[in-house]
């Protein structure tokens, strides 16, 4: 059920008591949930726990078993399902500009209330004008706080977060990826302005650079926020407060996620004692009693224990961690020193490259993580390694006695016709089915689960039996793409353990930035020009790519003309030509911020010349209204001719082709 909260509260919403319950099985029960105007919630938990199904309780999509949800009148709630993809038949832009339809139906509407403000008739009638003076400045008034003449460039601001460009805003978005659409939906809600925004798993098909954008915009948000991510770097840079549900019930903790994961430690432990000293007072009550009940002597004060020992208030014994999978990798036979040498290689798909030239070497027990934007070729470069795709340009070579497992992050591997049982079994026919099954066990699978075909396992499961097939293979060199997709934060934990163990080496694709630290000896930054190798962790990687990026900005003058005299491939031309562009879309993007700003100085001036031209001492002064009309007159036309240049600014970035 749902009641509307009453009274000037900071509470946007709450859920009190909350479960559900499915027959006689419960998923969660009594949760209660408090979120206020300037909540950064994380709701966390393993995967099957109820994060989804609360987060739509809460969004009002879905009713509760028991208990209910209450919120403030007129709340504004944007909710994105971690599924989510936009369908329409407009293009990209238009998608955008449809949401602020109302502010260009006001922004009609003020500019005839200013052409009304001119009517001689009505500067003759004084109460008339006034009124009209009002509403002028009312619809002013609104105008400002939904940044009327502000939000196209905010349009192109979040667009841009989420890596679509000026040329990508005529595109229809019936064509686009998957991915794309999920991408813009997050843009839509993010412009739409709510309240309370409830987001299930927005990290994903993110790359690590709109990410990074993301947190950012997040941060500086107005809105309050509710959040399921399994990416620990994003809660602990936007969360301040965590739920975690885990054994059907809920805990709070104050503070981002790392700070959860230590008081979490602190709290079992004091649990812990506390259940033990009560259990060590529980055997000595118990063995007083039995000792001395049925001596006279004695028997009162056994029987005064007794009593102390019913009326005693059973601490519950605290549960641990639940069932975690075991993954372990092992090396049947080393690989010799040199595992793989890229030298000069350009990757792509028929004929046309991605990226290029990438080169880097990779020796025995080296962990590399690659990194770069959605659509570079990381996931194609790997795939070049396997042998699967041909090199456009440049060579991969493998060293001396090298095996290669390859994790794809599709899980095309897997047979949807076969059991779990049968996927491990059709590839080791010899091992007996209790290995098999021990194997499955550690990877989470048990019971009737082995009998499930592929197409009946969840999206974690299915990653868990990727992993567990791989395990078995015992390769010396793993090529992993996007390895914790799918996983829970417990799970990608366990496969972090793993990798740090192996005696192999490891050559990675990944977007989970703490995963990366965890396990990568060095990264590798695939760009639309080459590559970059980092020899260190994730951490050492953004410190040095800063410091690279500061220093780019210091010699970019000086550097420039250099950069045009050296000899350049047809690749580097073309990137180069398309560099030279997006300086040209970045100077008319500025040039449209300026003309908003002076745009929005004048609205604020003309509101000004307006609130004069009502004072008494103004307007029954021939002088002083003469020299206010005067003033507006020359405001308004500033505005003019501010507003025409402003359209063909933004119409030449609209129409730019790079």
């Amino acid at each position: 059920t749902e009641t509307t909260l009453k009274g000037p509260v900071m509470i946007l919403l709450q859920g009190q008591g909350l479960a559900r319950t499915f027959a006689d099985e419960v998923l969660f029960e009594n949760i209660t949930i408090h979120i206020q105007e300037n909540s950064r919630i994380a709701i966390v938990g393993r995967n099957g726990t109820g994060k989804s199904t609360l987060l739509k309780m809460l969004a009002g999509i879905e009713e509760p078993s028991l208990g209910a949800v209450s919120k403030k009148k007129d709340l504004s709630i944007g909710y994105l399902d971690q599924y989510a993809a936009i369908q329409s038949s407009r293009t990209v832009w238009e998608e955008m500009v449809h949401l602020f339809e109302d502010v260009e139906t006001l922004k009609k509407q003020a500019q005839k209330a200013a052409e009304q403000l001119g009517d001689p008739d009505l500067l003759s009638d004084p109460v008339a004008y006034e009124l009209a003076l009002k509403r002028y400045d009312q619809l002013q008034e609104e105008l400002n706080q939904k940044n009327a003449y502000g939000y196209e460039s905010e349009i192109r601001t979040v667009l841009h977060g989420f890596r679509f460009y000026p040329e990508d805003y005529d595109q229809p978005i019936q064509s686009l990826s998957g991915g794309q659409r999920t991408r813009l939906a997050l843009a839509r809600i993010l412009l739409e302005k709510h309240d309370l925004l409830i987001l299930d798993e927005p990290t994903n098909h993110l790359d690590i650079e709109t990410l990074t954008w993301l947190e950012d915009y997040l941060r500086s948000s107005s809105s309050a926020l509710v959040i399921v991510s399994h990416d620990q770097y994003f809660l602990d840079r936007v969360c301040n407060e965590v739920y975690e549900i885990s054994h059907k019930a809920c805990e709070y903790y104050k503070g981002n996620y790392s700070h959860y994961l230590e008081e979490r430690e602190q709290r079992y432990l004091l649990k812990q004692k506390a259940y033990e000293k009560q259990q060590q007072e529980i055997h000595d009550l118990e063995e007083f009693i039995a000792k001395n009940l049925v001596r006279a002597s004695t028997t009162k004060r056994a029987q005064s224990r007794r009593k102390k020992l019913e009326k005693m208030e059973r601490l519950e014994k605290p549960k641990g961690d639940q069932r975690s999978a075991r993954f372990e990798f092992t090396v049947e036979r080393e690989s010799g020193n040199q595992v793989l040498q890229v030298t000069d290689a350009y990757i792509g798909y028929d004929h046309e490259a991605l990226s290029g030239p990438i080169s880097f070497q990779l020796r025995r027990r080296e962990a590399i993580a690659i990194v770069g934007p959605n659509g570079i070729g990381k996931s194609t470069l790997l795939k070049s390694i396997t042998g699967e795709l041909p090199l456009i340009e440049g060579s991969i070579q493998l060293g001396a006695g090298v095996q290669v497992g390859y994790y794809d992050q599709n899980l095309a591997g897997l047979s949807s016709n076969q059991t779990v049982l049968e996927e491990l079994w059709s590839r080791h026919s010899t091992m007996p089915e209790k290995d098999i099954r021990s194997i499955l066990g550690s990877f989470l699978f048990s019971g009737n689960d082995v009998e499930k075909t592929t197409a009946q396992l969840s999206g974690g499961e299915k990653a868990r039996l990727a992993l567990c097939k791989l395990s078995l293979e015992h390769d010396n060199f793993l090529l992993l793409d996007e390895p914790t997709n799918h996983l829970d934060i417990d799970s990608k934990e366990v496969l972090e353990d793993a990798l740090i163990d192996y005696d192999g080496t490891i050559c990675f694709v990944s977007h989970d930035r703490f995963f990366i630290n965890k396990v990568a000896t060095a990264i590798l930054e695939i760009e639309e020009t080459g590559s970059t190798l980092y020899l260190g962790d994730y951490d050492y990687y953004l410190e040095k790519k800063q410091e690279k990026e500061e220093l780019a900005a210091l010699q970019e003058a000086k550097d420039a003309p250099l950069a045009t005299a050296q000899p350049m491939t047809e690749a580097k031309a073309s990137y180069h030509a398309s560099k030279e562009e997006q300086r040209q879309i970045r100077t008319l993007t500025r040039r449209i911020e300026q003309l908003e700003t002076e745009m929005h100085d004048i609205e604020t001036a003309l509101e000004q010349v307006h609130e004069a031209m009502t004072l008494e001492e103004n307007y029954s002064d021939p002088d002083k209204s003469a020299a206010l009309s005067t003033e507006e007159g020359a405001l308004l036309e500033r505005q003019e001719t501010l507003l025409a240049e402003w359209e063909e600014a933004s119409l030449a970035l609209e129409e730019f082709n790079p």
